[in-house]
């Protein structure tokens, strides 16, 4: 198998998906620092598969040194445990409004120099920050939250919908795991509230610690908010599929016919007399599925559902493609 064809393959296939949802109905998100943060996680899930520095650093093209000042940039803090070097700064630029370069180097004297210069570069870069003048004597004020709603307002709908979908996901899962998402604290905090209020969530303590779950995620296909999250649990189900399938062993009986996925093109026309029967397969899968989902749901109300028990997640994707041209 030609690994490097499949991962420049996919990783062009979910730039242009990445892409189109940063231009959705006429937006403009800013996209600098998704390159940070897919480096970051992606260094992480190397070391958490039990990859060392060393050949992680070789993946990435990096000299070990380089690869470890990047990676020391993104996570903790000297000055500030437990937090980023990125989440301190701003959270300091957030407190003071506006500082000088000078004045930020004082403040995180602990850690290395080039470090913090180079996460006021990338702050600025990605237009976290303002940035004016040079040298010690540049200032940086954060992009207000009032800045951003003016560029784009939040939307209460999207923001449920998405925390919901991690619930249920990922669920139990504490506010840092959630967190971790990347969604402001501010904003998980009113999302996990309005969850709560119209039951859709459940909170209990676990180890010490509140943890939210939910039983059910039903995000109608006709709302005009929610898109979001519904286009990532579509490509969460086809992401855990795909790797479900490459960790199973080869030759696996046990899950044979019960992991994978399948992919069929069918040429059709107005005229073509199956072409009623082919476009609607989305229609039937969600009439089949739904009516399945509520026999399902009605069984594990009436008898409950035991500790040891499997999530089968089914999808179906389909679009249509026009084409014209001068070949029969």
């Amino acid at each position: 198998m030609n690994v490097q064809l499949l991962l420049d393959g996919i990783v062009r296939q979910t730039t242009v998906l990445i892409a189109e949802l940063a231009t959705a109905g006429g937006a403009r998100a800013p996209l600098a620092h998704v390159a940070n943060q897919v480096f970051l996680d992606l260094a992480a899930e190397l070391e958490r598969q039990g990859v060392s520095r060393k050949v992680s650093a070789d993946m990435f093209g990096l000299a070990l040194r380089s690869y470890q000042r990047k990676i020391a940039r993104l996570r903790e803090s000297s000055t500030d445990r437990g937090r980023s070097l990125w989440t301190a700064v701003y959270d300091f630029l957030l407190e003071r409004g506006v500082a000088t370069r000078a004045e930020v180097l004082r403040r995180f004297n602990r850690d290395d120099e080039e470090l913090v210069a180079g996460v006021l570069h990338d702050l600025a870069d990605t237009g976290i920050l303002f940035a004016s003048g040079r040298g010690g004597g540049a200032a940086y004020r954060v992009v207000t939250k009032d800045d951003l709603e003016r560029l784009a307002p939040e939307d209460d709908a999207s923001m449920d919908a998405m925390v919901w979908t991690l619930v249920y996901r990922e669920g139990p899962a504490g506010r840092d795991e959630l967190g971790a998402h990347g969604i402001r604290a501010d904003a998980l905090d009113a999302a996990l509230e309005r969850l709560l209020s119209a039951g859709r969530i459940a909170e209990r303590e676990k180890d010490g610690r509140a943890v939210f779950s939910s039983s059910e995620l039903v995000i109608r296909a006709d709302e005009g908010s929610g898109w979001e999250a519904a286009v990532f649990d579509h490509f969460q189900a086809l992401v855990k599929t795909v790797v479900a399938k490459l960790r199973r062993e080869p030759g696996d009986a046990e899950w044979a016919g019960l992991i994978g996925g399948s992919t069929y093109t069918f040429v059709v026309w107005p005229e073509h007399p199956l072409h009623s029967e082919v476009c609607s397969a989305l229609s039937e899968f969600r009439t089949k599925k739904s009516e399945l989902r509520s026999r399902v749901d009605d069984y594990n109300a009436a008898h409950g559902i035991p500790p040891r028990h499997q999530k089968v997640v089914s999808y179906l994707g389909q679009c249509v493609i026009s084409e014209d041209t001068d070949e029969t």
